[in-house]
């Protein structure tokens, strides 16, 4: 099926100006592109990211637009006149020209491009000396001695091929296989926690501020055929609910693995020092090389030091021991 996506260039003051307009026309269902809401929203909370990518503020940058979804047949003619006119009686009442131009822009797509064409671009990955990651959909006849990690990329969060994901998983390679108790914090989609099962684990629990990780992280459970016996996902601050704190705190875990920033991983050092046994290994990934410097200073503070370091692409990977005591 084609469809026609309609853009109406505009700006903050005039989206809902615009989305009325077009309500009065019959059009439902509207996409927003607000450089000022991105904006804001970077700003307020920078504690989660060190680092955002180039490409994504630019395509951010510049016109407000509010996006429909047509139908290509024989009313397509009908439905962009009344567009094109409801702009343009709208345009005629900005006398402050708060609304911006409501110029228009279409594009036609095939319903199949949006679900299937950036398939192409997800093929199986060697991670490591032992992982193989590999979208839904592939048929792998022959990985090897690699063990084979399923993930949907549809889904949420990340997809295992960032670099300070492999650099995580590299390490779990190392202190992973022999029915140890893992911890993964900032579990996003549990890929970690996950794999951490698949290379030998006897137990994972995962946890991420956002509740929507919970069914995720099971969904890719699930997929890779591991039994939710071993498995537990948790949502919730970690370092301020006591309570979420005291459920984790039952035990003391083998390995904790943090995939997250800078600032959450210094802030994290002293929850995973009371929640780690006395021989186990802290990973701490998703640190750009530019705030490698500040961990590097808090983990000199801590009761941990540093096993190893390692680098990729800009970014860096630190493996964590609990000092004498």
């Amino acid at each position: 099926m084609e469809w026609i996506q309609v853009s109406i260039i505009t700006a903050t003051d005039g989206i809902d100006m615009v989305c009325d307009r077009l309500s009065d026309i019959g059009i439902s269902g509207f996409e927003i592109e607000d450089e000022k809401d991105f904006t804001e929203f970077l700003e307020n909370n920078t504690k989660y990211w060190d680092f955002v990518d180039e490409d994504l503020l630019k395509s951010k940058q510049g016109d407000t637009k509010v996006k429909v979804y047509i139908e290509a047949d024989e009313n397509t003619t009908q439905v962009l006149s009344q567009i094109k006119d409801a702009m343009l009686a709208l345009k005629r009442e900005d006398c402050e020209n708060k609304y911006g131009t409501l110029e228009i822009e279409t594009v036609s797509m095939q319903e199949q491009d949006w679900a299937n064409n950036w398939k192409k671009y997800f093929k199986p990955i060697c991670v490591g000396e032992k992982i193989l990651i590999c979208p839904q959909w592939e048929e792998v006849k022959d990985a090897g001695e690699r063990k084979i990690f399923k993930v949907n990329p549809g889904m949420t969060f990340g997809t295992g091929t960032h670099h300070s994901t492999q650099m995580c998983i590299e390490h779990l390679e190392g202190v992973i296989g022999n029915g140890e108790e893992v911890l993964d914090l900032g579990c996003g989609s549990g890929i970690l926690s996950i794999i951490s099962l698949i290379l030998g684990a006897s137990d994972a629990t995962a946890v991420d501020i956002d509740e929507n990780c919970v069914h995720v992280a099971y969904e890719n459970l699930d997929m890779n055929n591991m039994p939710r016996e071993k498995y537990h996902v948790y949502s919730g601050d970690i370092i301020n609910d006591t309570a979420l704190f005291e459920k984790l705190n039952v035990k003391k875990y083998d390995v904790i693995v943090a995939n997250i920033v800078a600032d959450v991983i210094i802030a994290l050092l002293p929850t995973a020092e009371k929640l780690i046994k006395e021989d186990g290994t802290l990973i701490c990934s998703g640190i750009i090389d530019e705030r490698l410097s500040d961990v590097e200073e808090a983990v000199s503070k801590s009761g941990f030091y540093i096993d190893k370091t390692t680098h990729s692409k800009g970014w860096a990977s630190l493996k964590l021991k609990l000092k004498q005591r």
